[in-house]
């Protein structure tokens, strides 16, 4: 925690977030025209972030896309700054983006990633993520679960509390304990267009790296990221505590 406090405690890193946050995915040529500073002052500034998990970078042919990872700030504001604030006051604080609809060319890039290490066995990274009963334990809104993620063709529906569906993830392709593929299938809002993500899975000695990768999301759905944040904080604590961790929305 003290390399993401450090990473803020510079302005024109905290600058180089708010970017992110505006437009995710910008190589370094963009975020350097955005700033008074030498590339090689942007490329010091950018590994600072990268080092605190604070940005996550993504090759994509010749160019190198940079994202803000929220995961790591939300575990800061649920640490250091929700305890202290009353529901309403903590809504003012959550990271919300807006995203870009970018057109998918022959080597698609992600609209944004999340990553994050967990103390936790594979085994159980992976069933945390395809089991229905185990989703409910971290979920932020879904009330239930059916269904499951084991193979290319599975599905799972995540419920209301009224029983309807929020929405169902589709597998297109699997790699068991390590890679799935996913169509995303929104049932709220006006802009229900699918689009797809990546749950990667690589083993550490003590850990498991989860990395999400998210692809052709609609700028209706920009919400996306602040659920991904909240899921996946829900998940990283529900798998080190052993109990039930959900980072619901605030209230009223």
């Amino acid at each position: 925690m003290d390399a993401i406090f450090k990473a803020l405690n510079d302005p024109h890193r905290r600058a180089i977030l708010d970017a992110l946050r505006d437009r995710d995915g910008r190589t370094l040529g963009e975020i350097e025209a955005l700033f008074p500073l030498t590339r090689f002052g942007v490329m010091a500034h950018l590994r600072v972030l990268e080092e605190a998990g604070l940005v996550v970078a993504r090759r994509s042919g010749r160019f190198k896309h940079h994202y803000l990872n929220a995961v790591p700030l939300q575990e800061v504001i649920d640490r250091w700054i929700g305890p202290f604030l009353k529901p309403k006051a903590r809504a003012v604080i959550d990271l919300k983006s807006r995203l870009e609809n970018t057109m998918l060319d022959v080597n698609p890039r992600p609209d944004f990633v999340l990553d994050t290490y967990i103390r936790c066995t594979q085994d159980a990274l992976w069933k945390a993520l395809t089991d229905p009963n185990e989703v409910v334990h971290y979920h932020m809104a879904a009330a239930a679960a059916r269904g499951r993620l084991d193979a290319a063709g599975d599905a799972m529906d995540f419920l209301m509390p009224d029983g309807s569906t929020m929405l169902t993830m589709r597998v297109e392709a699997i790699d068991p304990k390590s890679r799935i593929d996913v169509t995303f299938i929104p049932a709220w809002g006006e802009d229900r267009t699918p689009t797809r993500f990546t749950y990667l899975i690589a083993a550490e000695p003590h850990a498991c790296r989860l990395t999400v990768e998210h692809f052709g999301i609609p700028a209706a759905q920009a919400s996306l990221r602040d659920g991904w944040a909240r899921m996946i904080s829900g998940l990283k604590s529900h798998l080190e505590s052993g109990g039930p961790m959900r980072f619901s929305y605030p209230q009223g």
